[in-house]
C-alpha cells in the first residue's frame, strides 16, 4: 500500500468540527447546524450523537437555540435572518471560503462582472453568490460553458474560483476565459485552496505506481471526487468509498500495489480502518509517500477561543 500525503482533514475542516464541539460544550445540548458541517456522514454521525442536530434551513432552528453555518459558507440573507430573529450564531465558514466571498464583493465593488468557475448547487457556490446582487456573477463549469458565455461588457470581466476544484481543469477553464477575453482580472490569490492543490498533486506522486487507488471521502464531497479524477487521468483504476465496509474486494483482484488517500473531510481513523480490514485478507506492508507538509491552522470565533 502506498499511502498519500497529505491526506484527510484540513485546517478549515479541523476548526468547523472543533466550533460545534465547543458550542454544544458552552450551550449544552442541542446545538443546530444548518447543513452539514463538512461532507463526512461519519463526522456527521459522530457530532449528532454529542448533541448536534443538523437542518437544512434556518427556519428549522426553534427560537432561543444556538445555530453554526457549514464550513461551506452561506449566503448573506442567512446571517441576516438569523440576527432578525436574535438567533445566537457561529459562522464556521472555512476563511479561505470567505476570502473568495471578500473577493467577489471587492470586485463587484468596482464595478466588474464576475465569471465563478465552479460546480452549480454545490453549497460554496449558493454560498457565494449570494455574497453579491443577483446578476452581477455568472456561473462556468467547463471550457464548452466559456466557448458560448456572452457577456455585457467582454472588457470588464474578472474570475474567481470554487476551492475545491480540480487544479488540472480549472487550469483549461481560466485558459480559455484568458484566450477569449484578454483583459479579464483574476484573483490576488489562488483560489483553489491549498489542501485541494496537495492533495490531488499526493495522489499525482503515487498513481503511476499504483495498480489501482481507493478514496476515502462522501460522494457529495467535491475535493474527494477530484482526487478520483486525478487517479483516473493518471491512467490508475480508482473508487471513492465512505468506509472500509464499503469495499468492494473484486476491485482488487490483481492489485499488488494499492493506492490510498482521504479528502479533506475524511478523519484519519477511516484511513486506518481500511488499512486494517485489508491485512484481514493481505499480507501488507505499507508506506507513505509525503509530498508536502502542512503546518496551517485557523483561528476559532471570537468567544470560542476562551472555551478551547
Amino acid at each position: 500500500m502506498l499511502i498519500a500525503a497529505p491526506r484527510g482533514f484540513c485546517a478549515g475542516v479541523d476548526r468547523a468540527i472543533r466550533i460545534v464541539e465547543l458550542a454544544i460544550e458552552k450551550h449544552g445540548a442541542p446545538v443546530y447546524v444548518r447543513h452539514e458541517i463538512v461532507h463526512n456522514k461519519f463526522i456527521v454521525d459522530t457530532l449528532r450523537a454529542k448533541g448536534a442536530i443538523f437542518v437544512e434551513e434556518l427556519d428549522q432552528v426553534p427560537d432561543g437555540k444556538p445555530v453554526v453555518f457549514s464550513a461551506h459558507g452561506v449566503p448573506k440573507s442567512v446571517p441576516a435572518a438569523a440576527q432578525d430573529r436574535g438567533l445566537d450564531y457561529l459562522d464556521a465558514t472555512c476563511p479561505l471560503v470567505s476570502k473568495v466571498h471578500r473577493e467577489a464583493e471587492r470586485l463587484v465593488a468596482a464595478g466588474r462582472h464576475i465569471v465563478f468557475i465552479g460546480h452549480a448547487g454545490h453549497p460554496e457556490v449558493i454560498g457565494t453568490f449570494g455574497q453579491v446582487p443577483t446578476g452581477a456573477m455568472t456561473l462556468i463549469e467547463t471550457v464548452d460553458d466559456v466557448a458560448v458565455f456572452a457577456p455585457a461588457d467582454p472588457d470588464n470581466l474578472a474570475f474567481l474560483t470554487q476551492t475545491t476544484l480540480s487544479v488540472d481543469d480549472t487550469a483549461a477553464v481560466v485558459a480559455a476565459l484568458q484566450a477569449r477575453f484578454p483583459s479579464i482580472q483574476g484573483p490576488r490569490g489562488e483560489d483553489i485552496c491549498y489542501a485541494t492543490s496537495n492533495r490531488q498533486a499526493a495522489v499525482k506522486a503515487i498513481a503511476a505506481a499504483c495498480d489501482a487507488m481507493l478514496v476515502i471521502g462522501a460522494p457529495n464531497s467535491s475535493n474527494s471526487l477530484r482526487l478520483v479524477e486525478v487517479a483516473l487521468r493518471e491512467g490508475t483504476p480508482a473508487r471513492l468509498i465512505q468506509r472500509a465496509a464499503d469495499l468492494d474486494w473484486s476491485f482488487l483482484d490483481g492489485v499488488g500495489t494499492l493506492g490510498i488517500t482521504a479528502g479533506a473531510s475524511a478523519p484519519e481513523m477511516l484511513v486506518r480502518e481500511l488499512v486494517d480490514l485489508l491485512g484481514t485478507r493481505y499480507a501488507v506492508s505499507e508506506r507513505e509517500e509525503e509530498t508536502t507538509r502542512e503546518t496551517i491552522a485557523f483561528k476559532l470565533p471570537r468567544g470560542l477561543d476562551a472555551a478551547a
